[in-house]
């Protein structure tokens, strides 16, 4: 039995949303193509978010496994990541985060967006696939609908 149990008040999703540790949420960003990856880091950024880069699949989940092992733990309140990437793919790693019990939003982002693709996101719990080439007004609207920026 956790600390909340014992008090009586709700379980709280683990791991422990950034917003609620009164910081910047953070997103992490996995994108195989450093010119994609930099424009949504500035983009993201300019919105009130704190960013992580992956270029890769096994870099996504580095990036998740050292924030895990930090002396202040540092999860991502969201992940945006590309569906087809070196190593893993977006679709393996939402699929590892649920088994795992992990509820962080996920978007896919991706070149290859078919109605398979698609339908096996949304069975997968990824919040939403932006097809490329998408505004990037549009999947900034997604993240702010997901995880709020702090202001």
């Amino acid at each position: 039995m956790g600390p909340d149990e014992e008090q009586g008040v709700g379980v709280q999703p683990w791991p422990l949303p950034s917003t609620e540790r009164e910081q910047a949420p953070r997103v992490l960003v996995a994108e195989d193509q450093p010119e994609m990856r930099a424009l949504l880091h500035r983009a993201l950024k300019r919105r009130g978010y704190e960013v992580v880069e992956a270029a890769d699949g096994p870099g996504l989940v580095k990036a998740i496994i050292d924030g895990l092992l930090a002396d202040q733990t540092l999860v991502p309140d969201l992940i945006i990541t590309d569906v087809r990437m070196p190593g893993y793919s977006g679709l393996e790693v939402v699929a590892r985060l649920r088994r795992e019990g992990w509820t962080t939003p996920v978007i896919l982002i991706t070149a290859f967006g078919d109605a398979q693709l698609h339908r096996d996101a949304a069975q997968l719990g990824a919040a939403c696939v932006l097809d490329k080439p998408f505004a990037m007004e549009d999947l900034c609207a997604t993240a702010e609908a997901l995880v709020p920026p702090s202001r």
